[in-house]
């Protein structure tokens, strides 16, 4: 769709062979604000405090806190269907709906590896803390990637686990749908468990280091008594559930699914009918005892309505009581009726009593502005507040704190006065609507920098933290700004102004990557009251010389003000049509509002300081244009430009000169120091009329419609020396109707109508003649529509309107700029109505390069857009876009904004580091507060050590977990990695395993059935031990070790047509491939009896040194008295 909507122009269109190309042309983004309106998925990194919004266009949106933003884009435009933190490491993890698995670098801002998945990803996990990550696709296998930072690249690690295995394993029927649609690590098991929950709905516990299940789930487990039905908090009922016949026993698809405990012992199911089911995960059950322990206590059914017809549970999210306890709130979209109102359901519940016992509390539903998109809880690891974000189309971001979500539960009747915090916004551009913006260029000299910094320094302690509507604190906070935005030595080098439709005016400084906001203004009269000034801004200019605004709105007012310092006195002067008044304020530092014109009841549309900053030119909606005196604040001149039908003013280009003699060859190019400056402005109207106006007198030299056709003029330009214009002349090649053309582009020569103008709207020939002398290698140009034209500035102003150069236009253009890249390199940029982006030469404007917004920004092209583009001349572009701010440069030699030295880090090593050294300093308290002391302490803690690393919930840190997760995801499913085995051996042969495991052989025909090894924690020896359960105890071990076996000690052997009916491998190509499994689960079971043997070992030296301990206590008894005891 999008190579359809944005293809490349047709060939005949492309740059010339023959055209001169710009070696450093790479258009990239420099800054960018906002949420895109595509948001569509969230992700946290609780540590860093960075927030990950991805889109539906493949973009990436990181926001930290202090204005610190960044965008990330894809390679491609496809939705991100998964996002992922590798939590405090600096790496973000994406999976696009092409399956493509891509990690992001976010220290240097750039993708560091992807990977093509070849079947659909249908679940996906990071394993938190780690950088390796659990992938489920739509065929049932469970595999593991790894993403390695010293070679950054991701890497397919060799565990992965078909769906029969697994489904083998647990012991349950393989369907032919078995896609995996949920992957949990389970909390608290160092990532070596993992919750997988498959199509069907059927949920397994999976062990990876022991290979096996251990806990299955599914809907024919349940034994449910009743089901509680929440409608509210006023309705909960408990209805009685008839026992099921086998026909309606029958599994239902999973959803959703969440933990609803820290430790991962429970967890809550959502299915497609609008069930929510929580099982309780607690009790290790072993696969062959799993259907004798159903109980009705396993599982809790919920429902948030009685209907029939409810939609899916689409999210689940659990987060737990800051109070600790068996409680918490669970967050659920979807699970009601259909057709009602689009909700975000929270329900309180406590099963501090059991699972059984499980009690809804309260119930809120908590009303979406806008549709869902997403939701992230996150808990403050400094604290027990927990921040729940909520993301909605199109592109909106709230945030519920904990005071919040409890003023909204307990007062649920109260929703309207209890608001939720919005995501703080830099530069606003919607709320409230942004009507026009300027990027602007700070002059360098001491006066104006003075002040600036003053007032710089004294706003940017308020601005430095984004401040969040409803006075919450904003939980993103991450990041830190670079080292040279503090560099006092660099000044405000650009400001960005912007006018929106409230009738304010806030400007930002605009020097680095990072805005800091630095004004508001509010055009009001402080004591006066002065009609209309609070209608929407219309037009913008900034002169830095003067360090002077001028701000236009749509009711025809035209505010001026300066910049000043606290010594400076001004008095504001109101001027109407009629009168002239003179407001004495006490003003401190900062703008000052110095003037308020109220001519003409026109709508502003373009204003344009002189070089000087002594007068202002006015361009209204209606064709009328003033001049105003900016020191004296008086009206100088009103000017009719309008030709007819009233054409707005669109575009202003103003000239000054020294006025000379040429025809005195001693005085030619030789200006007299008495000779005041002269300015000229070139006024252009949207019917393409350009009217040339004397600044200094008022009058009208010239009127010439500079198009035939008609058009819709966009803007004008004056191109003089600067931009190394040839001399012309009429052997110039660009006269030449015959010089090559760009395709369907036609460079045509010849004149247009005459003058619109007559003897006494313009100025007396002799005048004419004596002004275009000045202007001798100037040249004008003038955007379009549908076209672009080139002329003299000599033929305009003598009345002749031959154009140089025309370029009939393929699309129709919005917005039209001038650069200046060196003194040999400059061109025009165009931007069109489709969102494609070209660049043209100057003065010839042959095509050098093409571009999109759709290529840079993934943005197309909006109705009234144009007004908020701006530049400064080196082909920096500011443009807005929705709730979108964006800066792109077109060219990797302009470096206005200092990258990458400038740009803020988004990850911090400093954080990280603390965050481990606090978590290692945490683990090593707490061993201390759980280690006895003592010795007969240390006995308890040898006797009890088993029991304490089942039951005690620690963490590792990453320089432990990672290597045992290595060694775990380093091999093959059932199989031992580091053994080396020659897999070309003759299999009709014996094979010997080694020396203490000799008597153990198989061949094709005869292979060692699995010997299955529990082993078994040590536990202390008592006195009350009976010789018959001594001897039971060695029959049952007997029994488990040969699978219910006699007590003969000699393996069984089977037969080839057993070990298919029991591995199900049929045909004779897959005899091979039995034996290698056999040879494999043969060895399994050898290190598993290694291991026992290891156990048992360990065992017998413990004894020995209690024997010891027991011998020196005995001791250092018999030598004490009694009162020493």
């Amino acid at each position: 769709m999008f190579a359809k909507l944005f293809h490349r122009a047709p060939q005949e269109s492309s740059p010339r062979k023959d055209a001169p190309q710009l070696k450093d042309f790479k258009p990239h983004v420099v800054v960018h604000y906002g949420i895109p309106s595509t948001a569509s998925i969230l992700a946290f990194d609780p540590l860093q405090r960075l927030l990950a919004v991805g889109t539906l266009d493949g973009r990436i949106k990181v926001i930290g806190g202090d204005n610190i933003e960044c965008l990330l884009l894809s390679p491609t435009p496809v939705p991100l269907k998964y996002l992922e933190f590798l939590e405090n490491q600096g790496y973000l993890v994406s999976v696009s709906n092409e399956n493509v698995v891509q990690v992001w670098d976010l220290e240097q801002r750039r993708l560091a590896s992807k990977l093509h998945w070849e079947s659909n990803i249908s679940a996906f996990s990071v394993v938190c803390g780690t950088n390796y990550m659990y992938v489920g696709d739509e065929y049932g296998y469970l595999s593991v990637l790894k993403f390695d930072f010293e070679e950054g690249n991701i890497q397919h690690m060799p565990y992965q686990i078909p769906a029969d295995l697994i489904a083998d394993e647990a012991g349950i029927p393989v369907s032919d749908q078995q896609s995996v649609v949920g992957l949990l690590a389970q909390p608290c098991s160092s990532g070596k468990r993992v919750l997988i929950a498959y199509q069907i709905g059927v949920i397994i516990l999976w062990d990876i280091s022991e290979d096996k299940a251990i806990l299955v789930r599914g809907h024919n487990d349940l034994q449910l008594k009743d089901e509680i039905i929440i409608h509210s908090t006023s309705d909960i009922r408990h209805d009685k559930l008839n026992n099921k016949s086998d026909e309606e026993q029958i599994e239902k698809e999973i959803s959703a699914l969440c933990w609803v405990s820290s430790d991962g012992s429970k967890v809550a199911v959502g299915y497609v009918d609008g069930d929510i089911i929580l099982w309780n995960l607690s009790t290790t059950i072993s696969t062959n005892n799993q259907k004798a322990n159903k109980s009705s206590s396993n599982a809790v059914k919920l429902r948030l309505s009685s209907g029939d017809r409810r939609l899916p549970v689409i999210v689940l999210n659990w987060s737990n009581s800051p109070h600790g306890g068996s409680a918490g709130q669970l967050f659920v979209y979807g699970g009601d009726d259909m057709g009602s109102e689009e909700v975000l359901t929270i329900l309180n519940l406590d099963f501090s009593s059991g699972l059984e016992a499980l009690k809804c509390v309260k119930r809120l539903d908590l009303t979406l502005n806008g549709s869902y998109a997403d939701i992230e809880l996150v808990r403050a690891p400094e604290s027990s507040d927990t921040t729940l974000f909520v993301l909605t189309n199109p592109g909106q971001l709230h945030v519920y704190d904990d005071e919040c979500l409890t003023g909204l539960i307990s007062a649920p009747d109260m929703k309207n006065a209890v608001n939720e915090v919005q995501c703080p916004v830099t530069l606003p551009t919607v709320e409230p609507h942004m009507t026009i913006s300027k990027l602007c260029l700070v002059d360098s000299n001491e006066g104006l920098q003075r002040v600036l910094k003053e007032t710089v320094l004294a706003a940017k302690p308020q601005s430095s933290s984004p401040t969040s509507t409803g006075g919450a604190k904003w939980p993103v906070s991450g990041g830190f700004p670079s080292q040279l935005s503090s560099d006092e030595n660099i000044g405000v080098e650009r400001i960005y102004i912007a006018g929106y439709q409230d009738g304010y005016v806030r400007i930002w400084d605009a020097t680095f990557p990072v805005f800091s906001h630095l004004f508001v203004l509010g055009l009001q009269v402080e004591g006066t009251e002065v009609p209309g000034a609070n209608e929407p801004i219309s037009a913008l200019d900034f002169n830095s010389t003067t360090s002077s605004l001028a701000v236009g709105n749509d009711c025809g007012l035209v505010h001026l003000l300066k910049l000043v310092g606290e010594s400076e006195n001004l008095n504001t002067h109101l001027v109407t049509e009629t009168k002239h008044e003179e407001i004495n304020l006490h003003h401190g530092n900062g703008w000052h509002s110095t003037a308020v014109f109220s001519l003409i009841k026109s709508p502003v549309r373009s204003l344009r300081y002189t070089f000087s900053g002594a007068r202002i030119i006015v361009g209204y909606e209606y064709g009328k244009a003033a001049v105003l005196d900016a020191v004296s604040s008086s009206v100088l001149f009103l000017i009719d430009c309008t030709v007819s039908n009233n054409s707005p003013i669109v575009s202003m280009a103003i000239k000054t000169y020294l006025q000379t003699d040429t025809d005195d060859p001693e005085q030619s190019g030789d200006a007299s120091s008495k000779d005041p400056e002269k300015e000229v402005a070139f006024i252009l109207t949207k019917d393409a009329h350009a009217i040339l106006v004397d600044i200094n007198s008022g009058n009208k030299i010239c009127c010439q419609s500079v198009n035939p056709k008609e058009s819709t003029a966009i803007s004008i330009y004056l191109l003089d020396e600067k931009f190394a214009v040839p001399e012309l002349s009429e052997h110039n090649p660009m006269n030449s109707p015959n010089v090559p053309t760009d395709g369907n582009e036609s460079v045509q020569s010849g004149s247009e109508p005459e003058s619109d103008t007559t003897e006494d709207e313009v100025n007396t020939s002799s005048e004419a003649t004596e002004l275009w002398k000045n202007f001798v290698d100037s040249l004008v140009l003038v955007c379009c529509s549908n076209s672009m034209l080139l002329y003299s500035t000599k033929s305009l102003i003598q009345g002749r309107s031959n154009f140089i150069r025309k370029i009939d236009l393929e699309k129709q253009c919005c917005w039209a700029t001038i650069f200046k890249k060196t003194e040999l390199e400059s061109g025009v940029i165009l931007v069109y109505s489709s969102g494609g982006v070209e660049i043209r030469s100057l003065p010839d404007l042959n095509l050098l390069e093409e571009t999109s917004l759709m290529s840079i920004l993934r943005w197309n092209f909006k109705t009234n857009m144009e007004k908020t583009m701006s530049s400064f001349g080196n082909a920096n572009i500011s443009m807005v876009y929705g709730c979108e701010f964006a800066v792109i440069s077109l060219f990797t030699s302009e470096n206005d904004f200092r990258i990458p030295e400038a740009l803020p880090r988004l990850h911090d090593k400093v954080v990280a580091e603390a965050a481990e050294a606090a978590l290692k300093f945490s683990l090593s308290q707490k061993n201390k507060q759980i280690a006895p002391t003592g010795i007969l302490g240390g006995i308890i803690k040898g006797i009890r050590r088993e029991k304490e690393n089942e039951n005690t919930n620690i963490e590792e840190t990453r320089d432990i977990l990672v290597p045992k997760l290595e060694a775990l995801f380093s091999r093959s499913p059932f199989s031992v990695a580091d053994l080396d085995l020659d897999l070309e051996d003759d299999f009709d042969a014996p094979i010997k395993l080694g020396s203490n495991s000799g008597f153990l052989t198989f061949s094709p025909l005869r292979v060692v059935e699995k010997i299955e090894v529990e082993p078994i924690s040590p536990k202390p020896a008592t006195p009350s031990q009976s010789q018959s359960q001594t001897e039971k105890n060695k029959q049952m071990e007997r029994e488990r070790l040969f699978e219910g076996g006699s007590v003969i000690t000699e393996p069984k052997a089977r037969t080839a047509d057993e070990i298919k009916a029991k591995y199900r491998k049929t045909g004779t190509g897959d005899t091979a491939a039995v034996a290698l499994e056999a040879k494999d689960k043969l060895l399994e079971r050898q290190m598993k009896l290694e291991k026992l043997k290891e156990n048992s070992e360990e065992l017998a030296s413990g004894s020995e040194n209690f024997a010891d301990l027991a011998g020196q206590l005995a001791k250092q008894m018999e030598n004490r008295k009694w009162w020493q005891l």
